[in-house]
């Protein structure tokens, strides 16, 4: 637990670990990056070079009995978001030149720290939409070294009565896959938030969050292009040791083939939840954390990232003894599901204060990220998913009682 602040110890980190996270790759030369590498989330990564199919916005990790009681138990559901603010009832595509990729690596206990080995990797890359606006996929998997791969999967176009459910057997486990338009399920007062931050640096007047009646929910509304997978922990297990596994440490890429040389760089990274944005202020070093793996996390050479956060981190009114345990709390930036318990980013923490239990699609990942980076000055954005019914800048769709869960497109 993080002794110094016991209160807080139970409380969201998106990528807020990225504040060292982020850290990570000064070292690897931003300035010799291409251009399209940009920074990840919501808002920070639209660019005339690139488009928002490669920007990922969040990563959610659970039990699906958590989240549906009528699931089979044993179950793990993962959701990758891209294509941030999408507007309704308009179709949106995965890229064709891209991998995106769920990576997991097998833990030994909750304490163990974060390696970024990887264990398993499933790959989805995706054709060139069909006239009825579906895309065929090519799900890949790559486990402890041997890769599989299946091509007679599609995306669910929008409007869709149903969506389509893939279902892969193997190994006695099968896997189901969804891909295609959901609501955004995340909840945030982006905007308010910016002008919060720049009061604290001294770029700008000093304001708080704003009321519940007013606070605006900047992803109401919008849509996200998501993959969700379903799959049996079985599955996971290592089939060369007889030792089970009930922990994992998990994160999100994608990468971009090169058209010139056919090899892929990767040109996105998420883990846990949070605001990397939010510590991290300078694009080129969002861009370059964005470029490498967990691995690099805590390279000695990563300091002018860390430098940067540290000096958000007590602009929010952390002092130096605080601010180094924050840095040091959460890398390699990856969120770990430890599925012995009830998951929920709030549920439970490691020895190093860690949240350990994975993320639900409710979650209030910023409200608790925002009470720790400021030490508890800041409670709460005033944003809930459900919203404040006197104000219809907030509120989100019900979400759907079945696999893939996420509420239907706007």
């Amino acid at each position: 637990m993080l002794v110094s602040m016991p209160k807080f110890s139970r409380i969201n980190w998106k990528k807020s670990l990225v504040l060292g996270s982020v850290a990570v790759g000064i070292i690897l030369g931003a300035t010799s990056l291409p251009r399209y590498l940009m920074a990840s989330d919501h808002d920070d990564g639209d660019t005339d070079v690139r488009s928002r199919s490669l920007s990922l916005t969040d990563l959610y990790a659970f039990r699906e009995q958590d989240q549906n009681p009528n699931a089979a138990p044993g179950d793990l559901v993962l959701v990758m978001n891209t294509n941030p603010r999408s507007v309704a009832r308009q179709q949106y595509f995965f890229s064709t030149n891209a991998r995106y990729e769920f990576k997991l690596t097998r833990v030994a206990n909750k304490d163990a720290a974060p390696t970024g080995q990887e264990d398993i990797t499933l790959r989805f890359e995706f054709a060139p939409p069909n006239d009825r606006n579906q895309q065929q996929i090519k799900f890949t998997v790559i486990k402890d070294g041997k890769e599989v791969s299946a091509t007679n999967l599609s995306t669910t176009p929008l409007n869709s009565e149903k969506p389509i459910v893939n279902q892969l057997g193997g190994g006695g486990s099968k896997i189901a896959v969804f891909a295609g338009l959901r609501e955004d399920p995340f909840f945030f007062d982006v905007e308010q938030f910016f002008r919060v931050r720049a009061g604290a640096l001294g770029t700008g007047p000093g304001v708080g969050f704003r009321p519940a009646n007013q606070a605006l929910d900047f992803a109401k509304g919008y849509n996200v292009n998501t993959i969700v997978a379903r799959i049996p922990q079985q599955f996971l297990q290592n089939p060369n040791s007889s030792a089970g596994t009930n922990i994992y440490d998990i994160w999100e890429t994608i990468s971009l083939r090169d058209p010139a040389t056919g090899k892929y760089q990767q040109v996105e990274r998420l883990g846990r939840p949070g605001i990397n944005e939010g510590l991290i202020v300078s694009q080129n070093l969002l861009a370059t954390f964005n470029s490498v793996p967990p691995t690099a996390d805590l390279s000695p050479a990563a300091g002018p990232i860390g430098a940067e956060a540290a000096r958000t981190l007590k602009a929010l009114g952390n002092n130096n003894e605080r601010t180094k345990v924050l840095l040091n709390a959460f890398l390699p930036d990856v969120m770990r599901i430890d599925t012995t318990g009830a998951s929920g980013y709030l549920n439970a923490v490691n020895s190093s204060g860690s949240p350990i239990r994975g993320r639900m699609l409710k979650d209030d990942v910023i409200d608790q990220t925002l009470n720790v980076l400021s030490n508890g000055a800041v409670k709460s954005d005033n944003v809930s998913y459900e919203g404040t019914g006197s104000n219809p800048a907030q509120g989100h769709k019900p979400l759907e009682g079945n696999f893939p869960y996420l509420a239907l497109p706007n």
